[in-house]
This record gives C-alpha cells, sequence and structure tokens, in this order.
C-alpha cells in the first residue's frame, strides 16, 4: 500500500522558498536561544506523559520565541507547537514547531538534540490529513541546519558550505544501519525493544540517538540507511520527514500507509519495502 501527501493547496513556488528560509532563520534563532541562554543548573521544569518525559524552562522559552517570531511575520497562519502553543490557520499554513527536540539529550548535556520548523498545509489535528511543504532542523550543537521545501530538495548547511542532500543508496537489509527511539510508557518500551530483539541479527546495526527529528534528517543525509518510531507526534516528525522525502526517500506508516503516532518508517523505497512487513508484525504501541 502507498499513500500520497495530501496537500490540498500547494503554495506558489515564490511562497515555499520565503516559508523554507523563514524556517531557518526561525530554527537558527532559537538554536542559539537555547545554547546562549541555558541555565548552569538546568532542571525539569514540568513532566508530560510520564516522570521521565521531561520539559525545561528552555523547551518553554524556545516555543514562546519561535510562537512571537511568527505572531509577528505570518499572523494569519496557524501554529502547533509541542509545549502547547496553537492557534488556527486563517491562510492554510499552519506551522508545526519542536522547540527542543530531544529534551532528554539537552537536560543531561548531550549534543543530539534540535529545534524543529515545519510550515505545513492541511488539517494537522488529523493523522494522514496534512503535509509538511517547508522546513528546517538545527542542531545548535554542531551548527548543521537541515532544510527543504516541497519540490527543491534537501540540503544541509554546515561551516559555510551547502550540500544537497541523498538517502542512502543501500539496498541490502543486512548492511543497513537502522535507526530507531523508544517510547516513555514501560511497557511501551518493552514491546519496542522486543522489536529490536528481532531485528538486531536481520540489519548491520540498530542507533539510538535520542532525537526522532536528528533521526529523520540522519537518513536524508544517508548518514541513517532507515529509521523506524513509533509514539511520535506531528512535531517530532514534520520536517525531518519533508528532509527525508526531498532527498529522495519514503516516509510510511503501518503496512506502508499514512505515517502517523502508531508508526514513522524513513528511508529509501527498497529498504521500507523490506522494513514494513518485519514491523507490521509486532504492535509498538
Amino acid at each position: 500500500m502507498e499513500w500520497t501527501d495530501p496537500v490540498d493547496t500547494t503554495p506558489a513556488p515564490d511562497e515555499l522558498l520565503a516559508l523554507e528560509q523563514l524556517a531557518c532563520d526561525l530554527a537558527t534563532e532559537a538554536g542559539r536561544l537555547i545554547v546562549d541562554e541555558r541555565p548552569d543548573r538546568l532542571g525539569v521544569a514540568a513532566t508530560k506523559s510520564t516522570a521521565t518525559d521531561v520539559v525545561t524552562v528552555m523547551d518553554q522559552r524556545s516555543e514562546a520565541l519561535l510562537r512571537t517570531r511568527l505572531e509577528q511575520q505570518r499572523p494569519d497562519d496557524g501554529l502547533l507547537g509541542e509545549e502547547g502553543g496553537s492557534r488556527q490557520s486563517r491562510s492554510g499554513i499552519t506551522w508545526v514547531v519542536d522547540p527542543i527536540d530531544g529534551t532528554v539529550n539537552y537536560l543531561y548535556g548531550l549534543p543530539a538534540y534540535a529545534v524543529s520548523v515545519a510550515a505545513c498545509v492541511g488539517d494537522v489535528s488529523v493523522s494522514g490529513g496534512w503535509a509538511p511543504v517547508a522546513g528546517a532542523v538545527v542542531n545548535p550543537m554542531t551548527d548543521e541546519l537541515f532544510h527543504a521545501r516541497l519540490g527543491g530538495g534537501a540540503h544541509l548547511q554546515h561551516a559555510g558550505r551547502s550540500a544537497r542532500l541523498a538517502v542512502s543508496g543501500q539496498t541490502d537489509l543486512s548492511l543497513s544501519l537502522v535507526g530507531t527511539g523508544f517510547g516513555y510508557d514501560a511497557a511501551k518500551r518493552r514491546k519496542q525493544a522486543a522489536l529490536v530483539g528481532e531485528l538486531i541479527d536481520q540489519v548491520r546495526d540498530i542507533r539510538r540517538a535520542g532525537s526522532a527529528a536528528l533521526d529523520l534528517c540522519s537518513v536524508g543525509a544517508g548518514r541513517l540507511d532507515a529509521y523506524y518510531e513509533s509514539g511520535l507526534n506531528a512535531w517530532d516528525q514534520a520536517a525531518g520527514r519533508l528532509v527525508v522525502t526531498e532527498a529522495g526517500g519514503t516516509v510510511v506508516g503501518r503496512s506502508g500507509g499514512a505515517p502517523d503516532s502508531d508508526l514513522v518508517l524513513a528511508g529509501p523505497q527498497s529498504l521500507v519495502d523490506r522494513l514494513v512487513p518485519v514491523v507490521d508484525a509486532r504492535p509498538l504501541g
């Protein structure tokens, strides 16, 4: 089964370019904020689904910055933010933002976290009812900026250079490096670990970095051959998903349907086709 992004109204090329540039600017500014103004003794400001699903004051400040900038520059656009920022769209564009993707890494000082900003069309409250059309993901610790727009390819800016991205050319699952992640609920983690146990002898190796946005961008850059995870929200995957597809890859959900909170599976089409039946054989939720 294949699916197609539900792009009801694709913005004109010049608007797509403007949306991509704005996503880059916003992600970069928020990325600098969370690094430059990180408190010496950063603590947990709140928790969400479990005691290990944490929010820091910098998650809140980063989202407030993104919300303010979007209100100033795109007042008719909607917003969906991880930390509760939201407003309805009057323009057909909704910004889906993750102020810090990889908050646990950020809390512990591990340099694998990101700010993710994406402009989307469709209804972001409906699974499979929306699609990203422009987006950016920045890792402020490595100064890497991944970005893409619909039909414009995916790119990486780093050290003053820009490179066009392409997914891995790997077609052999047994030689593939596969990324994944784990949820915060203990029962769900046991199911996810069981799948890793089944998959580990079918692939080259498995990686768990702790940031879904960066994992998706790693697929787009060919640093991972494929990636799968259950439990992702729209803000975890929106910008990274576009990076993968504009880099020549595909992103699907269970049975090859639309990616959603049950499953996001990304990679070159050949590897995705091989991984779908493996992942489908075991529930992850």
